[in-house]
């Protein structure tokens, strides 16, 4: 029987990685790099794409390599002991925006987003896999899975909430704000993931692959449960990508701006901490609503129903800052979908892990998490290309414009984004619909396929 201790430090690793890295990124960019470090909407929408398939290749490949790893302190927690401090420092880096010319940006940006997704690959995909050796039980499993969501949430929460505070305090520049922030929460980041590798065990012995064999990737597409599993996990991130990473533009464009009243700051990141709230909430109680309704498969199916319906009724709310509070509750109620769904993920790809080493003879505990890891960065890859293209495409422009100081004689850049003449209700209308008709059809397919999903727990 795992200690509370224990679980405890298994959701610092999910409050690290999804509570602060993950969730920055996914709020913050692809605005980020458009609206303060200075690419283009295409450079944007190409970067975040052509890094998040990169880990198409990356994810496997690390997941295989850890299912092969030996050594002191275990298979899958060395990546994360090891792992922590490169994994904040490199967090760090990326939000930093040098004085560099567009071209110097442009190589910065692509070097430091590849190494972050790589980074992130290597402490993620053994942190995952880490739930299929940490027990057999199938009931602490759920229990590991909805500490790993909570700490996530929760962390989710403090992050986005505190963002626009943590802003106004260090003043300066949106560039010099970003690089604070990048420093501090990479610190808290590296320390959690330090944590989680030190306070968990690894009781379960894997029966280990001694060789790498092409078969075991091929297995894969022979499984399935796991290509269900799959795509599942791709909607699931489309669904999130989309919500988190439309929520600025929401509220630059269709709200006027950050929403005040009195001292209490409403911007898009609290808007979206709210919905953290919710979702800690209810990851807790998933396995006790999971029990209610029979499966976990069924469970999924009704939470994506939640999602559905409530992303379409969001759509037909006013575009107005007197809807505020209304916005707030829809969008509660759609985190009470994706609170109890996202617990419920992890838990049936540990399942998908057990029927393949039962099917199979060998574990393939990694490689099954990886594919995870990689459909949560492949969804945010492609949403938030497309974000950044279709607002392109309605008319949005951002342009880094070189001036002089004329204090110092040195180039400033600065960065200006317009909406083109005659095209500020298409911008509206376009940004309205990718934070709810977009995430409203992707959870359609998702129930669809938690419906048909072959393993039956």
């Amino acid at each position: 029987m795992a200690s509370l201790k224990e679980k405890i430090g298994y959701a610092l690793g999910d409050a690290a990685s999804g509570g602060i890295t993950w969730k920055i990124m996914s709020t913050a960019f692809p605005l980020f790099f458009t609206n303060v470090f200075g690419l283009s909407f295409a450079d944007a929408g190409v970067l975040i794409l052509v890094a998040r398939i990169f880990d198409v290749v990356t994810d496997p490949m690390v997941g295989a390599i850890a299912d092969r790893t030996q050594s002191r302190w275990g298979t899958y927690r060395p990546w994360l002991i090891f792992g922590a401090i490169p994994f904040g420092l490199i967090f760090a880096c990326l939000l930093f925006t040098p004085d560099f010319g567009p071209v110097g940006k442009r190589i910065w940006a692509y070097v430091f987003y590849l190494l972050m997704m790589a980074v992130y690959t290597a402490v993620n995909v053994p942190y995952g896999s880490l739930l299929g050796v940490m027990t057999e039980d199938d009931n602490e499993k759920n229990q590991f899975s909805s500490f790993r969501m909570v700490g996530a949430y929760a962390m989710g929460f403090i992050t986005l909430l505190s963002l626009p505070y943590v802003f106004n305090m260090i003043g300066g520049t949106d560039q010099h704000k970003y690089a604070v922030v990048g420093a501090g929460f990479g610190l808290l980041a590296a320390l959690m993931t330090l944590a989680c590798g030190l306070l968990t065990r690894e009781r379960v012995k894997s029966v280990r692959a001694e060789k790498f064999e092409f078969k075991q990737f091929a297995d894969l597409f022979r499984n399935r449960p796991w290509i269900y599993m799959t795509l599942i996990a791709l909607c699931t991130n489309f669904f999130n990508g989309f919500r988190y990473a439309v929520a600025g533009y929401m509220f630059t464009y269709c709200l006027g701006g950050d929403i005040t009243f009195g001292k209490l700051i409403v911007n898009f990141t609290v808007f979206m901490a709210i919905g953290e709230v919710t979702c800690m909430i209810f990851g807790g109680l998933s396995p006790a609503f999971t029990k209610w309704v029979g499966s976990k498969r069924m469970a999924f199916f009704w939470a994506a129903v939640i999602c559905f319906l409530t992303s379409v009724l969001y759509f037909f709310i006013p575009m107005s800052p007197d809807y505020l509070w209304l916005m707030i509750a829809v969008s509660i109620l759609t985190s009470v979908g994706a609170g109890i769904y996202s617990p419920l993920m992890w838990s049936m790809y540990a399942d998908v892990a057990d029927y393949a080493t039962e099917k199979n003879g060998t574990s393939s505990t990694g490689l099954i998490f990886s594919s995870g890891t990689m459909a949560q960065k492949l969804g945010g890859a492609v949403s938030g290309a497309l974000i950044a293209l279709l607002l392109g495409a309605a008319g949005l422009v951002s342009n880094d414009i070189i001036s002089i100081d004329p204090e110092t004689g040195k180039e400033v850049s600065n960065v200006v984004v317009t909406i083109l003449e005659g095209k500020e209700e298409s911008v509206k209308t376009m940004v309205w619909s990718m934070f709810s008709l977009f995430p409203a059809a992707i959870a359609f397919f998702m129930g669809l396929l938690a419906y048909l999903h072959p393993i039956k727990k």
